[in-house]
């Protein structure tokens, strides 16, 4: 890590292995989990295809952990993905990232997040209102008041976490030892597994549920000590992460079959509702409701550093990068990310929303795991060899993530080109209009 400046207040170190894992594992596990399993059996149609979906989901977040961990260690900057680019490739590739962030992938992730909770919230009191109109009311209540500067404690977030956790265990006993849903008559079963191209349709789901783990190595600062807990906090975490989802999707399958989980919209509920009846339906959908409102609500906070760096850098509207000096807080950056993720959710569904955000954001992955090779190469031609954390089995296992991340945004492109299609418009547009924002010569040292 980069020593403080003077007068700078260094991190506390007091985290452990505990610790990271709990913070992985609450990094990743978000509102997915409690919708996309349906997702995922709309376009495979067995459940071998539907777990092994969860598990090559799982295998990538995994390498994708190690890999934003050792760039942390290699290039501890403010603006973490962003800087890693910048200083991989060219600053325009990065500008695009933060574009493509604040248009595409953060407001997007946003917007599905708001719609699951909108979702589970007019299951809860029964609601004919749109999830969308629900998506944007929480979505606009939830940026003013951070705009105020007003976050949530780590005991409040650790009981929301705790919710969430509850909901799932719950989920998971019933699922798997409750009672099975038949086939109702008349409900066709698939005559096809969906094969390699569902099973390619199904990443996208797969990964947006998964997202979070490239953030689980922000925390290595305040790591006791860090080369020991962290690789060890990883790979426990995302293990732990795979089991959970592995577990949700066994029991959705169990408890409804393929065809009736591909047909709800609420499976949690739904499995909830069988064993239960209403009143199991709602305490699931409350549970899963707080949880998601808590994860939208610090989910807000995580992407602004990185549209501030942009500002500092001079590619971005300076306005972006201002503090309020009264709250400490940049509330112009939240506001316009606000703004976006109400018009998505707006404008789109909830699967509309996976390809539109996944495309990009596996894209820059793929991006960003690559930089990993090129600051390695970089090191070896100096002949340094830096003491620091290293993925396993490197470069092989590096290469395949970068690939398999390529893979899977080309797979949604073409499969879904009216979606994730606009995503591509946008990063066509950022390229366009970069030249009219830099103003600096070259990129700052932070």
């Amino acid at each position: 890590m980069e020593n403080p400046e003077p007068g700078e207040v260094p991190l506390a170190r007091r985290l452990g292995l505990f610790d990271a894992t709990m913070i992985v594992m609450g990094g990743i596990i978000g509102a997915g989990i409690f919708v996309n399993p349906a997702v995922v059996a709309r376009n495979v149609h067995t459940p071998l295809l539907v777990l092994g979906a969860w598990l090559i989901g799982g295998m990538i977040a995994l390498i994708g952990a190690f890999v934003y961990a050792e760039l942390a260690a290699l290039r501890p900057r403010v603006g973490g993905q962003y800087a890693y680019l910048r200083d991989a490739y060219h600053p325009i590739v990065a500008f695009l990232y933060g574009w493509t962030l604040l248009l595409v992938v953060q407001t997007g992730g946003m917007a599905g997040a708001a719609i699951i909770f909108g979702r589970y919230f007019c299951e809860l009191f029964g609601l004919s209102i749109s999830e969308q109109v629900i998506a944007t009311l929480a979505l606009a209540i939830l940026t003013a008041i951070n705009c105020l500067g007003v976050r949530a404690g780590s005991n409040v977030q650790s009981a929301l976490m705790l919710i969430k956790l509850v909901a799932i265990v719950l989920l998971i006993g019933v699922g798997c030892f409750g009672p099975v849903k038949t086939n109702p008559a008349g409900v066709e079963l698939p005559t096809d597994s969906g094969g390699f191209a569902g099973l390619a349709r199904a990443m996208a789901p797969v990964l947006f549920a998964y997202g979070g783990w490239q953030t689980a190595s922000f925390v290595s600062g305040e790591m006791r000590d860090p080369r020991r807990d962290l690789p060890r906090g990883l790979l426990i975490g995302v293990i732990g992460v795979i089991l959970c989802y592995v577990l949700v999707s066994y029991s959705c399958l169990r408890a409804l079959g393929v065809a009736n989980l591909a047909r709800t919209n609420v499976p949690a509920s739904e499995v909830m509702r069988y064993a239960f009846d209403e009143r199991g339906a709602q305490v699931i959908a409350a549970g899963i409701a707080i949880s998601t409102l808590g994860f939208l609500s610090q989910s807000i906070l995580t992407a602004p550093r990185v549209y501030y760096a942009m500002a500092r850098d001079g590619v971005f509207f300076k306005a972006v990068g201002h503090l309020d000096p009264r709250t400490r807080v940049p509330t112009v950056a939240i506001v316009l990310q606000g703004l976006c993720a109400a018009i998505i959710a707006l404008t789109g569904k909830y699967d509309q929303i996976l390809n539109y955000v996944v495309a990009i954001d596996v894209l820059f992955f793929g991006l960003t795991g690559a930089s990993l090779l090129i600051f390695r190469a970089r090191l070896e031609g100096k002949g340094l060899d830096e003491e620091h954390l290293r993925v396993p089995w490197h470069p092989i296992t590096t290469s395949v993530f970068v690939l398999a991340c390529w893979a899977i945004s080309i797979s949604t492109v073409m499969q879904f080109p009216r979606n994730a299609g606009i995503g591509v418009g946008i990063l066509a547009a950022g390229a366009l209009i970069y030249p009219l924002w830099r103003q600096s010569p070259s990129p700052r040292e932070d």
